[in-house]
């Protein structure tokens, strides 16, 4: 008869911390970054879990189009009974606008009876915790009016935006010093906080140091959707640890 006997982790083995609270995130199929960033910045015991979709770049495309391809994935999440999904794509949800937005958490919350967020919406929530109302827009897109539209339907004022003009495989290659420059340069007097737009960028890396030389804070769109996730979720991992690399925003986990 087989005898099995329980593996005693060696001492120096770190064991993966069991997921207290899990997420699913719908991401574009051209994403590189969501994954290695959540899995850096998120606390321990938030089980990360993504599917891709055909949803930003050159697959971007009116939300009717997008409607089935959206659901599938949203109902793929669902097998692994995530706590909230996220359809995250900051430059594709509030290309739709506010009433498109709301259009995408109901298909995604119509496929999986699982709360759903977009990351538009956790965008705003961030600006709105933080005070902020006129901000400086940074952006690796070819053009910012889709956000610069979404964020004036909302409340915000751009006084500033720069586009840099990329194509999605590029994104990437801006580096976490290159958008504090960029921050650095193009920052006005008139404008009390910078966005950092993307969910495909190394972005989040800067945030520390912009907030420091600027002295604004600063909110991206990988850094608002892990707060506002953690913030819904944060029964799951009292006390929850500081996250200084992540800027002012973590400070507001009650908002």
């Amino acid at each position: 008869m087989l005898t099995i006997t329980a593996l005693k982790p060696r001492q120096d083995e770190e064991l993966l911390p069991t997921p207290r609270a899990r997420i699913g995130m719908i991401i574009p199929s051209v994403n590189s970054m969501t994954e290695p960033q959540f899995n850096h910045f998120a606390p321990p015991g938030l089980g990360v879990h993504v599917a891709r979709a055909r949803v930003a770049g050159e697959w971007k495309r009116p939300l009717a189009m997008m409607e089935e391809e959206i659901a599938a994935a949203a109902k793929l999440l669902a097998d692994v009974a995530p706590d909230l999904i996220v359809f995250h794509c900051t430059d594709t949800s509030m290309t739709q606008g506010p009433r498109g937005e709301g259009r995408i958490l109901d298909i995604v919350q119509d496929a999986t009876g699982i709360e759903a967020l977009a990351t538009s919406r956790l965008v705003l929530e961030a600006l709105q915790a933080l005070g902020l109302h006129s901000l400086l827009l940074l952006s690796p897109y070819k053009s910012n009016q889709a956000v610069i539209d979404y964020l004036s339907a909302t409340g915000f004022a751009v006084v500033h935006d720069v586009a840099l003009g990329l194509n999605a495989l590029e994104f990437a290659a801006v580096t976490p010093r290159e958008w504090v420059d960029l921050a650095r340069t193009h920052d006005r007097a008139d404008a009390d906080g910078i966005f950092l737009s993307c969910t495909n960028t190394r972005q989040i890396e800067a945030i520390e140091d912009i907030e420091r030389v600027l002295g604004k804070p600063v909110v991206n769109s990988n850094q608002a959707v892990l707060w506002g996730c953690v913030k819904r979720l944060k029964s799951a991992f009292a006390p929850l640890p500081a996250m200084p690399r992540l800027g002012r925003l973590m400070r507001h986990m009650d908002a």
